[in-house]
């Protein structure tokens, strides 16, 4: 008996040797959002055994403060916790859709002591803990002046932020949500402006003037044209029994709602062209693009001109296509044509070798010289 006291007592004191106290080695950090925007809080403990983290919020202030432990899927599923414990302890947790009300004291605790969860023994510190400020606050107002540009050949569009506390660190344009770089400013003015010397159907789109104060603040002014549709390849072929594709893309703001396709007829009218026709046509469409399909090509009933046709809210745009259906024996023509010039070459050349050799000798001659004659009647 007492050498399994013996023995007990050694493994305390090995555990004892090589356990080690949780200790913090990345806190959380405090944040300012606004309202609908969301929020990361990150921390990292090291321990052994490796600590169980958890995440809290206090209300109010002391004496009367409560603690609410938030879990995965806490206020209405707008909570999300992450953690991992692999070389040490890592935990997230993120807040989506913030209102005034997530305004608080977000707190990060960790510990690895055995008996941290247990409520009927005698209190200690079990848990560290480290704690950060989510303050959420209203978005700040942002005048745009136009608030959409339509149907001009230049404007200058403006923004000016109002109604904020927070240091500006400086702005600039987005177009299409891309950094226009030559619209960077470091200057701490509220307001911004860009000018669009010349709108096209491709400088058309959604511009955003964004402030840098933290967090960063945007505003939206909408540059909107007539949509512009081309053909990627104006002229087309095919050849007979096999498949060809028919491409149009769009440029201009907003991009074309609504793609359709026709063949124009032998009188100059337009024949809409429906999809799935038979399997013969399929249609593909995406705002800025469309394409026709068309299978087993016929040259009498495939040839001629497409049409496509995009439409927007601001009007519609075409552009044609030529389609040409070439025999299937197309391909052969010009190999059986140079057959026919090696055949005419070599017969040429044979004719013509045939006409250079002499006459051949006449059968019963004897085909001796008057020297071998004499040498005989020696």
């Amino acid at each position: 008996m007492g050498r399994v006291w013996g023995l007990i007592a050694l493994l305390m004191c090995f555990y004892r040797a090589n356990a080690a106290a949780a200790g913090f080695i990345k806190c959380p950090l405090s944040l300012t959002k606004i309202v609908s925007g969301w929020a990361e809080l990150h921390c990292e403990v090291v321990g052994s055994p490796l600590p169980e983290v958890q995440w809290w919020f206090i209300e109010g202030h002391e004496p009367n403060e409560t603690f609410t432990q938030l879990f995965d899927g806490a206020r209405d599923d707008r909570v999300r916790v992450n953690a991992t414990y692999l070389a040490h302890s890592t935990s997230t947790i993120h807040l989506t859709d913030l209102g005034l009300h997530d305004t608080g004291t977000y707190e990060c605790r960790a510990s690895n002591d055995p008996d941290r969860n247990e409520l009927k023994k005698t209190p200690k510190i079990k848990w560290i803990r480290s704690q950060a400020n989510v303050i959420v606050i209203e978005r700040p107002n942002i005048i745009a002046e136009p608030f959409e540009v339509f149907n001009q050949t230049s404007a200058v569009l403006r923004c000016n932020l109002t109604e904020t506390t927070l240091p500006v660190q400086g702005s600039h344009w987005l177009l299409n949500g891309k950094v226009i770089e030559s619209s960077k400013s470091t200057e701490p003015s509220p307001f911004t402006s860009l000018s669009l010397d010349k709108i096209t159907t491709h400088s058309g789109g959604k511009y955003e003037c964004v402030f840098l104060i933290d967090p960063p603040v945007q505003q939206a002014v909408e540059v909107k044209t007539p949509p512009h549709v081309g053909a990627y390849k104006h002229s087309e072929n095919g050849d007979e029994n096999d498949k060809v594709l028919l491409t149009c893309v769009s440029h201009g703001y907003p991009l074309p709602s609504d793609w359709s396709w026709s063949k124009t007829q032998a009188d100059g009218s337009l024949a809409p062209i429906v999809n799935n026709t038979a399997e013969k046509y399929e249609i593909k469409s995406t705002p800025n693009k469309t394409t026709l399909a068309i299978t087993d090509l016929s040259i009498e009933l495939d040839k001629g001109e497409y049409v496509c046709i995009g439409v927007s809210d601001l009007g519609a745009s075409s552009d044609r296509i030529q389609l040409r259906v070439r025999s299937r024996l197309a391909a052969v023509w010009p190999f059986l044509g140079i057959v026919v010039e090696v055949i005419i070459l070599v017969t040429i050349i044979f004719i013509y070798e045939k006409r250079r050799k002499p006459d051949e000798i006449q059968d019963g001659s004897t085909g001796t010289s008057p020297c071998c004659c004499s040498w005989w009647a020696t």
